[in-house]
């Protein structure tokens, strides 16, 4: 189990000084942000994939994952009812899929909230349902695993709960395509503690990824939820996954929650282990 950073904490700085930076904190990977990389991460050259892994090598490091998928380039969306603008969102996502491939990351988290909106139409759920089998397969010929990720009520209307993404998951079928647990919004939606739902869900084998934040938008450990017990259930199932650090409200600065946050769940670990 390796603790990864999301790196557009580190997002102001120069991707090898992020390499650096967070090596030198003791993280084992990034989990990458393809906006954080060009404009258009879809389109990187063989160069600039090429300069990225050896930022990462560099350092030590490993390419846990990849998130945000579809900010960027702009105007993408798996529900739209154009099939155009989801033309162009299939051509991303089969991009990032082989970028991830690429890069040696195992997964990709598809968050994306803005893009992923359905008003409760169930032609827009029919269309997310469709674009999420496509990119599955993409994954799956990447040899990678593309995971729904369950968010928060307040920012999106379409899978708020591990047990609605499981049910897509299971319904498509497909090996590249699994769900994980964030822990902001697992806090917000599922009811009930963070651990009881990583003890349900990740024996069936549909839980590929983990991101640990706290429901207040800061990194674990700057909240009310208690991450002791969620790294207890990660270890005594035998979570053998990376586990991202994501928060979104940096404070003092990005560089500061990261070194916080390492800390602290590593502090954690040495004390179950």
């Amino acid at each position: 189990m390796r603790l990864s950073l999301c790196n557009e904490v580190l997002r102001h700085l120069p991707f090898a000084e992020q390499c650096d930076f967070a090596a030198t904190l003791g993280y084992e990977g990034l989990e990458i942000a393809p906006f954080t990389l060009a404009e258009d991460p879809t389109r990187l050259s063989g160069t600039a994939v090429g300069e990225v892994r050896k930022a990462l090598a560099d350092a030590g490091l490993a390419a846990t994952g990849l998130h945000w998928l579809l900010l960027a380039p702009k105007g993408l969306s798996i529900t739209d009812p154009d099939e155009a603008v989801r033309a162009r969102t299939r051509e991303a996502m089969e991009r990032l899929c082989g970028l991830a491939a690429d890069l040696e990351a195992p997964v990709l988290v598809h968050g994306s909230p803005q893009q992923r909106r359905t008003g409760g139409d169930p032609d827009a759920i029919a269309r997310a349902v469709e674009m999420l089998a496509f990119a599955g397969e993409a994954a799956g010929r990447a040899g990678v695993t593309y995971c729904l990720e369950p968010l928060a009520p307040r920012e999106t209307d379409f899978v708020n709960t591990v047990a609605e993404a499981a049910e897509i998951v299971r319904r498509l079928d497909l090996p590249g395509l699994r769900t994980m647990i964030d822990c902001s919004a697992a806090g917000q939606s599922e009811g009930r503690p963070v651990e009881a739902v990583i003890r349900e869900w990740l024996p069936s084998g549909l839980l590929r990824h983990v991101q640990v934040n706290d429901p207040n938008r800061r990194g674990p450990g700057e909240g009310e939820l208690a991450f002791a017990p969620i790294l207890r259930a990660l270890v005594e199932l035998g979570y053998q996954g990376d586990v991202a650090v994501e928060p979104f409200d940096y404070r003092p600065d990005g560089g500061a929650c990261a070194a916080r946050a390492i800390g602290y769940l590593k502090g954690i670990l040495e004390a179950i282990r």
